[in-house]
């Protein structure tokens, strides 16, 4: 094995990482296609399932890091699907509660499992998965100590 400064060793991780990454959205993205939902749609499921009655559109913007415009029409789009229901926050306001209609919490009871990750994570022990949870959240800690713009917190 050759050398490797720790510069280069740093880049490679981030490469591995970034290509890890995008090839378990991809995997993740056709076992949700079979369902007719993307990942974002699912990701908005469980924004909505985790807020409660405190689902609106500036808070989901926020949290998925995405203009409130885009947002609101993701949102329309998935009202329009069946998944959930806009409501106004009280009768004269132009405020919107996010709500979760039934099929929206039939597809989220799918979002927990995933075959595919299941069966990569499979070459791991326990332990070893254990560790990648605490490098992966040391990381994370360490980017959100870098720029606090990256400060957001999970809500699920």
């Amino acid at each position: 094995m050759e050398n490797k400064t720790l510069f280069e060793l740093n880049f490679e991780v981030w490469l591995l990482i970034a290509d890890l990454q995008h090839k378990m959205a991809l995997i993740r993205d056709k076992e949700l296609s079979q369902h007719g939902i993307t990942p974002r749609q699912m990701h908005i499921l469980r924004l909505i399932d985790a807020l409660g009655p405190k689902a609106r559109l500036s808070i989901i913007a926020k949290a998925v890091e995405r203009k409130i415009d885009v947002v609101s029409r993701q949102t329309a789009t998935m009202e329009k699907d069946g998944l959930i229901t806009r409501v106004k926050a009280k009768s004269k306001s132009r405020l919107l509660n996010l709500e979760l209609t039934e099929r929206g919490r039939e597809l989220l009871k799918i979002s927990r499992y995933s075959d595919g990750m299941n069966k990569i994570s499979s070459v791991l022990t326990e332990n070893e998965l254990l560790q990648v949870d605490v490098l992966l959240k040391r990381l994370l800690a360490e980017i959100k100590e870098y720029d606090p713009e990256c400060n957001n917190e999970r809500l699920f």
